[in-house]
């Protein structure tokens, strides 16, 4: 990387290009072979975060194309599509997505792609398989696998660490079993047990630097404190539905209304009536904002058509009244979503 910029020292010249949007770096490397060299460095990786100009991306994967994903930039409001996911699963679906340390990691999941003789999910219902994305080099890289194969689990980022636990395993058996996920040592580790577990779906989120596990239909929630320490069990009234945090608030969709969601109180913060019909949707937080992504509209009693979206309905919270706005569509996918997250580059 000599000579980036005539008349300035490398160490500057890559400050300079940490400055440049992350949308235009593969014009920024038609340059020169030496510019293409800065911009997939890890050095200017760390050069955007010195300068403070790392951004805030949305990673969506819908049903529609398969494993496929897409990167939402919200200050341009466009959708950037990544290389196809080079798993050998078929649709694979009911995975783990959270970024870390600036890359995206899909973990675990089965295939979604029903064999219409035996109703198998294409012989692979969990896998332990770990892939990660890199931005910067715009590649997926294999990693290490995680130590029990499992599907529909609790999966989140504490600590610049990813933690796992419960869903189900290869027997389709629902698990208590927890681990940790080192991303510069690439090795998992093993945790303490969740103490209860259900024969349903769990989901997990970050809150007040705590992960929180919870079980479609149970009242309790499941507390980690930081990953040295075991589980605590506390009885909780959140609400069901599609779950997201803004700001480190809960936000939860329940019966039409978006709801901020303490562990003892909730209040109602806007309507979502216009998406009692929607299916399969994602909700996800980016700064003030409260995204609703994808997903699709059933069949009723006068329309058996199943009609897949890849429409992006926005609610600011930061205002006095929260308001919808449409943000752009996603271009390449659509459907149901099986993973949303954000990704700090």
């Amino acid at each position: 990387m000599s000579g980036l910029i005539e008349g300035l020292p490398d160490a500057v010249a890559i400050r300079c290009l940490a400055r440049v949007p992350f949308y235009l770096h593969p014009v920024l490397e038609l340059v020169s072979r030496s510019w293409q060299a800065a911009i997939r460095s890890s050095e200017l990786f760390r050069a955007r975060q010195e300068v403070g100009s790392t951004e805030d991306l949305l990673c969506v994967c819908a049903y529609e194309p398969e494993n496929l994903w897409q990167l939402y930039d919200p200050l341009r409001d466009l959708w950037i599509t990544v290389p196809v996911l080079p798993s050998k699963i078929k649709h694979l679906s009911h995975f783990g997505a959270v970024s870390t340390a600036g890359k995206l990691f899909v973990i675990g999941g089965g295939s979604d792609a029903v064999d219409p003789l035996t109703g198998d999910q294409d012989g692979c219902f969990a896998t332990e398989e770990v892939w990660s994305y890199d931005p910067v080099v715009r590649q997926w890289a294999p990693r290490a696998p995680m130590l029990v194969p499992r599907s529909m689990f609790a999966c989140c980022a504490l600590d610049g660490k990813i933690v796992v636990a419960g869903g189900f395993t290869s027997c389709r058996k629902s698990i208590s079993q927890a681990e940790m996920y080192d991303p510069e040592k690439d090795v998992w580790i093993p945790m303490p047990d969740l103490h209860r577990t259900h024969n349903s779906a769990c989901s997990g989120v970050v809150i007040g630097g705590k992960v929180h596990v919870l079980h479609k239909d149970m009242s309790t929630v499941q507390v980690l404190d930081n990953a040295g320490s075991g589980w605590i069990v506390e009885e909780c009234a959140w609400l069901q539905g599609p779950m997201a945090v803004v700001r480190d608030a809960l936000y939860v969709m329940s019966h039409g209304l978006i709801l901020k969601q303490d562990k003892e109180v909730r209040k109602v913060v806007g309507s979502a009536s216009e998406f009692r019909t929607r299916i399969g949707f994602a909700m996800a937080g980016l700064g003030d904002e409260l995204y609703v992504i994808g997903g699709f509209i059933g069949p009723d009693r006068w329309n058996w058509d199943i009609k897949p979206l890849s429409v992006v309905d926005v609610l600011t919270l930061g205002n006095e009244r929260p308001t919808w706005r449409q943000a752009a569509p996603m271009t390449s996918c659509r459907g149901t979503i099986l993973g949303c997250t954000l990704l700090r580059i």
